[in-house]
């Protein structure tokens, strides 16, 4: 099944060149784009009927809602989780997951009317759970500003993850949404070697870029806490490169920090794998061992990287957990491990594991 009547034409976009059509239909398609700017992107516009999702009840998430204003996401990160939803679309989960991008044109307006329902009960919504709102199409498209102004408008708690410092366009609206709502900001930060970050998640700002934002945040009076994840078998999970990073996020004035492993998940699993063959071959059969049981390291590994990220996130005074879902109450997961720089590694010891454990967001 094809896209039908939907290539690009130079009427389109000044500059532009005909796509190869889409691969599957797509409820709501407007029109398909490709812009000099964006070279080697397609932007898929569709006037979406709905922009609330509503999370699983089974799902451990500590909010109900979300909200992705883009399907696909063009920072490229080779270990992405939500990979595999490109599939639902039948597009690949490699590259057409980076440049083949669905924007919902019409989010703010859709979403100011689902928010003026009788039975919303302005429960907290969360963006960035999926796709990165702050990519770079938002600064062609500016669906956030309308989101923000239409969840501060209606009462309705938000909290924003992302990768993306286009965000400090929109530090004004943000601080004055939260005078009337809690707003909650994390940025997704877990390496500081730009070469490696250049490699592994291409079309993300670069790591002092983003904790420039941080201390931005911090500055403009929003708590900013941040996601340290993925922590990476063999190559940043060194007590070397944990105290850099931990230290940095101190520095830049960290609110709370999140830090975990590495999921090979189905879609991101071939993905991440098909790039460490490529940059990395010796590490293959390391990783193949250490994630035999599934998406997740194994236990062994976990409970000694946990162990790690206590240590020098007590050492640096950081909180543990991103903590920037002001409201959650109960505990989330304990940080856990995802990657060994030698295989696994000493359990930790019972002071460390007796730490207590701040809220955190995941």
């Amino acid at each position: 099944m094809r896209w039908e009547g939907q290539k690009i034409t130079d009427d389109d976009v000044e500059g532009a060149s005909v796509a190869e059509p889409a691969l599957v239909p797509l409820a709501g398609l407007v029109r398909t784009v490709r812009t000099p700017e964006f070279a080697g992107i397609t932007f898929h516009e569709v006037a979406a009927k709905s922009v609330l999702n509503k999370v699983p009840p089974t799902s451990s998430m500590p909010f109900s809602w979300t909200i992705n204003p883009f399907r696909g996401c063009s920072h490229a990160c080779v270990y992405c989780f939500a990979r595999k939803t490109h599939s639902y679309l039948n597009l690949d989960t490699g590259l057409d997951f980076d440049a083949q991008l669905v924007v919902k044109i019409n989010a703010a307006d859709v979403l100011v009317r689902e928010l003026s329902r009788p039975s919303w009960k302005r429960d907290h919504v969360a963006l960035g759970t999926n796709t990165d709102p702050y990519q770079r199409a938002e600064g062609r498209y500016s669906l956030m500003p309308g989101i923000i102004s239409a969840l501060a408008d209606s009462g309705t708690p938000f909290s924003i993850l992302t990768k993306g410092t286009l965000l400090a366009r929109d530090i004004p609206l943000l601080k004055a949404a939260s005078e009337s709502v809690n707003v909650g900001m994390g940025i997704s930060l877990a390496l500081l070697d730009p070469v490696l970050a250049d490699s592994i998640e291409p079309g993300t700002p670069a790591p002092k870029a983003r904790l420039a934002l941080v201390s931005r945040l911090r500055e403009a009076g929003l708590p900013c806490g941040v996601m340290a994840m993925p922590i990476l078998p063999w190559l940043t999970d060194g007590d070397e490169s944990l105290d850099q990073l931990f230290g940095a996020l101190a520095s830049a004035g960290a609110t709370g920090v999140t830090a975990g492993p590495l999921h090979l998940r189905p879609g991101s699993r071939e993905w991440f794998m098909q790039w460490l063959a490529a940059q990395h071959p010796h590490l293959v059969p390391r990783y193949e061992s250490l994630y035999r049981g599934g998406s997740y390291a194994s236990k062994e590994y976990r409970d000694w990287l946990s162990g790690r990220i206590r240590v020098f996130r007590a050492k640096h005074g950081l909180m543990a957990g991103a903590g920037f879902f002001r409201n959650l109450s109960a505990a989330g997961p304990a940080d856990s491990g995802g990657s060994s720089a030698s295989g696994p590694r000493p359990t930790p010891s019972a002071a460390d594991s007796a730490r207590a454990v701040q809220p955190s967001l995941f």
